[in-house]
Formats: C-alpha cells, sequence, structure tokens
C-alpha cells in the first residue's frame, strides 16, 4: 500500500482529501506546514506528496525545493488556488510533476495520483539514489562518485530492502524470509554476520548517505544522513 503525504493547512480540506485517499486504500500522512512536512518525510517512507503552496513557516515551493535536494523521485503533486501560468512555471522550476487548481475535482486528482505512482515505480523501482551513492538492482551494484563496488548477492539485497524504506525496522526473521526464504534452515544470526559484513564494506568505501543502525531487540533499519 502507497504512503501519501498531504502536506494542507486548511483543515477541512485536508480532512477531505485524507478521507478520500483511505477510501482509495492508500495509507495517509498529514501535515499543516511546510516545517511539519519535512519532519514527516525525515520519518517516514512517503511514495507521494500532495502539497499547497500558501502554506505557513514554509511554502509550497520552498518544501518542493528542499525535497528535491534529497529525493529526486519521489512524485510531488502541487494543489494550490494561485492558477496564473508564472505560479504553474515556477512550480515546476522547484521540481513539482503535477499541479491541480482549486476547486479540486477528487475524482480527477485521484487520476493524476494514479499515474504518477504508476511513472514513478516504472523509472525507480530498481533504482535507489541517496546523494551520491546510487544502488543499481539490475546491475547488483553500488555506485558511489564514479566509483562501483559489487557486493555480494544476500548483502545486496539485505541493503537494497532496508534503502527501499528507510527509517523501517525490520526484524531478522523478516529479512530472513525476505531474502533466504520461508523454508530456509539457516539461523537468524547469520543475518547479523552480512550486516556486519556490509557495514565494513561502506566503512571502506567511504559512504556516508546513509547508515545501517541496529534497533535493539528488534532488527534493523536503513537511516539517511543526507
Amino acid at each position: 500500500m502507497f504512503n501519501i503525504l498531504v502536506v494542507e493547512d486548511d483543515e477541512n480540506l485536508r480532512k477531505l482529501i485524507t478521507a478520500v485517499l483511505r477510501r482509495n486504500r492508500y495509507d495517509v500522512l498529514q501535515a499543516k506546514d511546510g516545517r511539519e512536512a519535512l519532519d514527516v518525510i525525515e520519518q517516514n517512507h512517503v511514495d507521494l506528496m500532495i502539497c499547497d503552496i500558501m502554506l505557513p513557516v514554509m511554502d509550497g515551493y520552498e518544501v518542493t525545493r528542499e525535497v528535491r535536494l534529497t529525493n529526486k523521485e519521489m512524485p510531488i503533486l502541487i494543489v494550490t488556488a494561485r492558477e496564473t501560468l508564472e505560479d504553474k512555471r515556477r512550480g515546476f522550476a522547484v521540481g513539482t510533476d503535477d499541479y491541480m487548481v482549486k476547486p479540486i475535482n477528487m475524482d480527477e486528482m485521484l487520476m493524476r495520483i494514479s499515474a504518477l505512482l504508476r511513472r514513478a515505480k516504472i523509472t525507480s523501482e530498481r533504482k535507489i539514489t541517496i546523494g551520491d551513492a546510487e544502488i543499481d538492482m539490475d546491475a547488483m551494484t553500488v555506485n558511489y562518485k564514479g566509483e562501483q563496488m559489487q557486493i555480494p548477492k544476500k548483502e545486496f539485497f539485505i541493503l537494497f530492502k532496508l534503502l527501499s524504506m528507510p527509517n523501517h525496522i525490520f526484524t531478522r526473521h523478516a529479512l530472513m524470509e525476505e531474502i533466504w526464504g520461508p523454508d530456509a534452515e539457516t539461523d537468524e544470526r547469520t543475518v547479523d554476520v552480512h550486516i556486519k559484513r556490509l557495514r565494513e564494506r561502506l566503512e571502506e568505501a567511504k559512504i556516508t548517505e546513509f547508515e545501517i543502525v541496529t534497533v535493539r531487540g528488534l532488527g534493523y533499519k536503513a537511516v539517511k544522513n543526507v
């Protein structure tokens, strides 16, 4: 299920959009201003952001610009009452993918969201980019500042899985089932061994854009540092 962040200071409209999205089986996160939106993105995996322009603290242009500094792939749909060509030009210039003018037709919004998510899935599901680091599933390589690093298959799959959902905690059991298969007879501590080797490779390559964090008693998560 996709996570959609709705950034809107009008509480009634925010609740309406949220209700429509949930009825259509999307998970919804909410923010009432620009700063809160960036905090939500920092702490959660977000697949798409719907963002108003006229926001307190930090407007939608600034939010979009900040998001694009670290996330080039996440679709952004600007929803606003500002409808001049110059407003739209500025929105696309800072990195939005689509633009809707209020009052919003909810059916049209859902169609646009579906199209944005479909395009994003096609272009990014096999590749993750964080700062200067690119993790390429098809080539099974980590590319960093022009250098290509080959990683053993199991370690690569662990890395790709963790980075596909930053800040999400994966238990050892979940990683075992995902990567070794549900019938694997290997002890779950094998995950710890692979994580240790993976950390050593990342440290040797001086990759600092992200790190793998141990969550005591639970498992592991990937945390972005950019």
